[in-house]
């Protein structure tokens, strides 16, 4: 498939260091994130305040911080960005319990009574 092979041979600029693959991946990938993202956030409860798009926009940013991957296809580049979004959406579930259980009364470092 000419998409899939396009990818990789982004992917595998961009491990050179070309800076510019970068921008043409986000491009490249977008609609493909959205359908990952989409799927991570079905499986959330029905008030999730994190919207596909930005999962999306969160996981890129991460993972084009990344310095230096050798990325070895598609395959991986995908595999690594669906890993990404669950890191996103525990970080963002644990930092509203940490705000809602300090919003009761609760200050930071308190046991929580059982």
């Amino acid at each position: 498939m000419q998409v899939s092979s396009d990818v990789t041979q982004i992917l595998l600029r961009w491990s050179e260091g070309d800076q510019e693959a970068v921008d043409h991946l986000f491009s490249a990938v977008y609609e493909e994130l959205k359908r990952l993202a989409h799927a991570r956030v079905r499986h959330e409860r029905p008030d999730h305040t994190l919207n596909t798009t930005a999962l999306v926009h969160e996981a890129y940013v991460r993972l084009v911080d990344v310095d230096r991957v050798n990325w070895n296809d598609r395959a991986h580049f995908f595999a690594l960005a669906s890993r990404v979004m669950r890191h996103v959406l525990v970080n963002y579930a644990n930092q509203r319990k940490a705000a809602k259980e300090n919003g009761h009364g609760r200050k930071d470092g308190d046991i929580p009574k059982c």
